[in-house]
């Protein structure tokens, strides 16, 4: 066994599956399932959520992930912002009323920060849909799978209308099996 795979095996792995960003597009065609069959609109706004950094390497990241998504926004109809929440994770928002750009742009922030050697801070990113009650899909980088999170009032969750998200969309989207790692997402900040 190589070193790497005993460090691996004993903390855990944090590198990210070699399918995960790949499997993130996926959320493109189960939108359309969730128009037609649970009338569902995508909103236009996503958000991608990551590990706080202490680095100047991460100051010369976060200016190129500023200057592709200014460059991106010329050619979509897009904006962006970026914000750090009271915990001091790191949150890129984006707007735009193409849900597919929405996409595109989510993977190309993640794309860079795994190229500049940050893959092992990205957390998630997240797709709402409907207005009413939002069901907001979660994509968890570090599984390579999305799951869904409802919350009604104040802090408690729709574990009903969750499993029934699964059971309708399990065959388009690589939905985590294991439950207990459905993370809450309290505050989202969009």
């Amino acid at each position: 066994m190589k070193f790497k795979e005993v460090l691996s095996s004993l903390f855990g792995s944090t590198n990210l599956p070699h399918s995960s960003l790949e499997n993130l597009f996926a959320i493109s065609s189960a939108s359309i399932t969730m128009q037609s069959e649970l009338h569902l609109n995508p909103s236009s706004t996503a958000g991608l959520c990551f590990k706080p950094i202490d680095s100047s390497r991460f100051e010369s990241a976060r200016s190129e992930i500023e200057e592709l998504l200014t460059y991106s926004i010329k050619e979509t109809n897009s904006s962006f912002r970026l914000l750090t929440d009271e915990f001091r994770f790191t949150w890129v928002i984006l707007e735009d009323p193409d849900f597919d750009d929405l996409i595109t742009g989510i993977h190309l922030v993640s794309q860079t920060l795994i190229e500049k050697g940050f893959g092992a801070y990205l957390l998630c990113a997240i797709f709402r849909f409907g207005d009413k009650i939002p069901v907001h899909w979660v994509y968890n980088f570090k599984q390579g799978r999305y799951y869904p999170f409802i919350h009604s009032d104040g802090k408690t969750r729709d574990n009903a209308t969750e499993l029934r998200m699964r059971s309708l969309l399990e065959r388009e989207l690589p939905i985590e099996k294991e439950m207990g790692k459905w993370y809450p997402l309290w505050g989202i900040p969009f």
